[in-house]
């Protein structure tokens, strides 16, 4: 057996063997490479010691429940790294709770028939007119200025493999633009609570809808595992 073999069965092992514990609201979180790829990646594809790291370590620091859906780890083909991904529930939620939370304007940016842009509110827009983008406005009581951001539509649509839009952009296209530009407005004002939390229009990585029940995992009390705490990873 070579040297290389012995060293991915060691590190499988020890994958294999580790748990991270926290709490999210007063419920423990126990997350382990097995239940990560099994129950939160949902493919066969492989992550890596890294990878289940970072991820953990983003659901610890910034107490998100990926059973709840709050969080995600997209991984497509083993020569890619994986996508740390938090739903968009997560990052609306933990911004709105923020005792300095002022309020927030969103829209679309539109082109009318006669060439003219129109920034407007909400998502309403007519068939002869062409969805161009979105902005949001976010106010803190702290701040003087208010957090304004906007995005082009052609930036952050999702395409499949062939060049078309994807369902949800070819479909909801003002609701998806709109979505992408609140939720950086956001992490720009929030930035405290929102740092490295991004959503998946943004990391042009699509992701399932959200299940109305949290993922449940039956624990195996046949394996002895170990806790660990995130330096030790």
């Amino acid at each position: 057996m070579s040297n290389e073999t012995n060293k991915e069965d060691k590190e499988n092992k020890e994958n294999q063997e580790l748990i991270v514990k926290f709490d999210v609201e007063g419920q423990e979180v126990k997350l382990t490479p097995k239940i990560v790829q099994e129950y939160i990646v949902g493919n066969d594809v492989p992550i890596t010691r890294q990878e289940f790291k970072l991820f953990t370590e983003l659901c610890k620091v910034r107490k998100l429940n990926p059973f709840l859906r709050e969080a995600y780890l997209i991984k497509y083909n083993a020569g890619t790294p994986a996508q740390l991904v938090v739903g968009k529930d997560a990052i609306l939620k933990r911004a709105v709770l923020n005792p300095k939370y002022d309020g927030m304007e969103s829209g679309i940016i539109v082109q009318k028939e006669d060439g003219t842009v129109e920034e407007r509110p909400g998502t309403f827009r007519l068939e002869n007119e062409s969805l161009v983008g979105g902005w949001a406005r976010v106010h803190r009581k702290d701040w003087t200025h208010s957090i304004y951001s906007s995005v082009s539509f052609n930036e952050v649509a999702q395409k499949t493999g062939q060049g078309q839009l994807n369902f949800n952009w070819g479909t909801k296209g003002a609701t998806m633009v709109e979505k992408v530009a609140k939720v950086r407005a956001l992490r720009e004002t929030f930035v405290e609570d929102l740092a490295g939390m991004y959503e998946a229009e943004e990391m042009q990585e699509p992701i399932e809808e959200e299940p109305t029940e949290p993922i449940i995992v039956q624990a195996d009390e046949s394996k002895e595992e170990k806790t660990v705490t995130m330096n030790e990873l």
